[in-house]
């Protein structure tokens, strides 16, 4: 099996490219969705946090997204602290889900923060999904809501697409000129013929 990553920033079109993979018959791990359940689900992660935020993380059964989000923002050491009991625990059950579609020719990982959790030691190849920031910011207002204020903010915040360019494997172009279907069946065939 060849298991890839899928990443981008915001309004990358990550999303987008996971689920055309998908149709493909690619089956896909999505980080964000997962890490999300696990916090509620994992003992070990509901006991970290409440010993770190207090029992108030928790409400009726249900995390207390605001109140997380607040500490998670407020400044890069606590976002370091938060990842620190997240993060281990969503690579866990990704090796796991991995393992359970051993069967599968290729298996993929969408994760946002790729680079930034370490998540890129788990997966044979990582795949940047790249889009002019203009059109991130775009669409990312259109998607979500937002300010284009907010939008830019949650850009700065992340790893820079330069960076993240220049330590992915393959590049997908998802600005609207190449085709998205013609660059997914390239990148496939590339990966098949480099893991003969």
């Amino acid at each position: 099996m060849i298991s890839i990553a899928i990443t981008g920033g915001i309004g990358s079109g990550k999303s987008y490219v996971s689920a055309l993979l998908q149709e493909q018959g690619i089956p896909i791990y999505n980080a964000d969705d997962e890490a999300k359940k696990l916090m509620l689900s994992d003992e070990g992660i509901r006991e970290d946090l409440v010993a770190l935020l207090g029992a108030d993380v928790y409400r009726d059964g249900e995390l207390n997204k605001a109140m997380l989000a607040s500490y998670l923002f407020a400044n890069s050491e606590n976002a370091a602290r938060i990842n620190g009991i997240v993060h281990p625990r969503v690579k866990a059950d990704f090796c796991r889900w991995l393992q359970m579609h051993a069967d599968k020719e290729i298996a993929g990982l969408e994760c946002a923060i790729l680079f930034e959790a370490g998540f890129e030691d788990t997966v044979d190849a990582t795949v940047m999904v790249y889009a002019p920031e203009d059109l991130r910011v775009e669409r990312a207002m259109k998607r979500d809501g937002a300010t284009e204020g907010q939008i830019r903010a949650r850009i700065a915040a992340q790893m820079d697409d330069g960076e993240k360019c220049r330590r992915a494997d393959f590049i997908v172009y998802n600005d609207g000129r190449m085709p998205l279907n013609m660059q997914l069946s390239s990148l496939i065939t590339q990966l098949k013929l480099e893991n003969k």
